[in-house]
């Protein structure tokens, strides 16, 4: 198959993108992963596309104490590889397969907001954030939209058709903070049934600070839970709770009622997970004061 005409761009900085993207109805091309695909199908026809791949800005990985920022043309491999950010390190080798990858892109993934996908659950649960920008006719705007806002419906977020996401910030885990992801897919590579990824920080007394848990494949958008009440020890009660709060739908891969049980069956688990890591910081921390 082949996708229908459309007029490529391929703009050498981010000033001369925006320009672009304020003057034509386009797609944006980064990794092509999920975007060429589509094309192909014919499940999109853009008058214009405007591959961004060429833009050195874009192509810069920032880390901090505070936590990491990705760029629109960081491929999953490069920040698999040199992010350093453990829960974001994780999710990413659960993404479909090395090829994919090493050409995808992590916004890009944001963006297409798939609500099956594991980074937008990533970006949720850690409290993310995704930088928009936009050509206004005289000079660059710019926006941070926190991931609960930016996720707004399966395969929709809140990047306007004139608007570039430019970069994602991963916030950092913190001291006394564990992390978990695990999901359950036919095969190694697939969009998963379902998946939880979960963090759990803990007092220095080992209570529990804050819990979160963030769903996938389960919901139109990351079903994201606050679970800060749950008593160290006691998550299958949490995980149940969240299992009954999710609402997903039957199709030809699963059932309703197993991607609920899934959810509370994974939920456990990576909480468990995720809390007996915050535990061991907790030990490390006390050992070395």
């Amino acid at each position: 198959m082949k996708p229908p005409p459309f007029e490529y761009h391929a703009p050498r900085d981010l000033d001369e993108a925006l320009r672009i993207l304020a003057g034509v109805r386009g797609k944006v091309l980064a990794g092509g992963q999920s975007l060429i695909p589509m094309l192909n199908m014919r499940l999109a026809a853009p008058a214009h596309l405007v591959d961004i791949t060429r833009v050195a800005s874009l192509d810069v990985l920032e880390r901090t104490r505070e936590g990491v920022r990705v760029g629109a043309a960081v491929t999953h491999a490069r920040a698999e590889r040199e992010g350093g950010h453990p829960l974001l390190t994780r999710a990413l080798r659960l993404v479909a397969h090395p090829v994919i990858r090493n050409r995808g892109t992590v916004v890009g993934s944001l963006v297409h907001a798939d609500p099956a996908a594991e980074l937008p659950a990533v970006l949720a649960v850690l409290g993310g954030s995704v930088r928009l920008a936009r050509w206004d006719g005289a000079r660059r705007q710019v926006r941070d939209v926190p991931a609960h806002e930016f996720f707004v419906g399966p395969m929709e977020s809140a990047a306007a058709p004139d608007e570039l996401a430019v970069s994602a910030f991963f916030p950092a885990l913190g001291e006394r903070t564990g992390h978990a992801f695990h999901e359950v897919a036919r095969r190694h590579g697939d969009y998963a049934l379902a998946g939880v990824c979960a963090v759990v920080t803990l007092r220095e007394d080992g209570g529990v600070a804050a819990a979160r848990a963030a769903c996938v494949g389960v919901g139109p958008a990351p079903v994201v839970a606050d679970l800060t009440g749950a008593r160290a020890g006691d998550w299958a009660l949490a995980a149940a709770a969240l299992g009954r709060r999710v609402e997903p739908e039957d199709d030809i891969h699963a059932t309703a009622a197993y991607r609920r049980h899934l959810v509370t069956v994974l939920a456990e688990r990576a909480l468990k997970e995720a809390a007996g890591l915050a535990e061991r910081a907790l030990k490390e921390a006390a050992g070395g004061a």
